[in-house]
Order: C-alpha cells, then sequence, then structure tokens
C-alpha cells in the first residue's frame, strides 16, 4: 500500500507539472491570437464541464468504493488494483481538462480563455491527491 500511495503521488506532482508546463508551451508556441469560432469555445466548456462530473463518478464508483473494501481487507491485490487505477483515471482526467486550455491557445484563443482549463485541471488534480484509506 505505501509503495502503491508513493507510485501516485509521483504521478500526481508529474501531472501538475505536465499542467504547468501546458501553460507555458501555450505562450510561447501557441498561435498569435485570431478571431476563434464560438462554437469551438462553447464544445470545449461542454466537455470540460462533463469531464469534471466524470471525475466525482470515477471518484465514488473506482476509489471510494474500494478505499471502503481496503480497510477491511488490506491485502486484496484486484481491490489494491481498482483503488490505483481510480487514481489513475482520475489524473488522467484532470491533464484531459488542462489540454482542453493548450488546443484552445493553439487554435488562436487568447490565454485568458485557455487559462480556467488549466485552473480546473490544477486544482482538481491537486485536491484529489492519494490518501491511504481509513475507516469511516
Amino acid at each position: 500500500m505505501r509503495g502503491t500511495i508513493r507510485t501516485l503521488r509521483a504521478a500526481q506532482w508529474t501531472l501538475l507539472g505536465s499542467i504547468l508546463l501546458c501553460a507555458v508551451a501555450g505562450e510561447i508556441f501557441g498561435s498569435r491570437v485570431r478571431s476563434v469560432n464560438p462554437s469551438l469555445n462553447y464544445v470545449f466548456t461542454t466537455a470540460g464541464v462533463a469531464i469534471v462530473g466524470i471525475i466525482f463518478v470515477v471518484r465514488r464508483t473506482l476509489v471510494l468504493r474500494s478505499a471502503e473494501n481496503l480497510v477491511s481487507h488490506p491485502d486484496d491485490s484486484l481491490t489494491l488494483g481498482h483503488w490505483r487505477s481510480g487514481y489513475l483515471a482520475t489524473y488522467a482526467l484532470c491533464e484531459t481538462l488542462a489540454l482542453f486550455g493548450l488546443i484552445e491557445r493553439f487554435t488562436g484563443g487568447n490565454f485568458q480563455q485557455s487559462v480556467p482549463f488549466y485552473i480546473g485541471g490544477f486544482v482538481l488534480l491537486l485536491f484529489f491527491g492519494p490518501q491511504a484509506p481509513v475507516a469511516a
């Protein structure tokens, strides 16, 4: 369990750093600001809201349910795998949210249009750090 938490924490910090790199790369390599089709912004915003909802569903179905089982059976490798997979899926979804900001920047959006995606992915990734399961 301790090794799994350490691995998840390393993945979390690596992905937090990659979100910061996405923001910097978007500013350095992004295309110059031009008029962007507003429907593209609406699509990314709608998809971003859906991803946030999916993050909470994944947490409830994989992470929290597996954590309850791990409290009573800490040796269960299958449950530990589900718990770890839930965290990794959550992290991948948070990173996807931040990548929407990078895509928006490369398609001609300005930094102010991209920053909510970066902040959303960063804050959610920071908030959902791995914690050892404890009895409720």
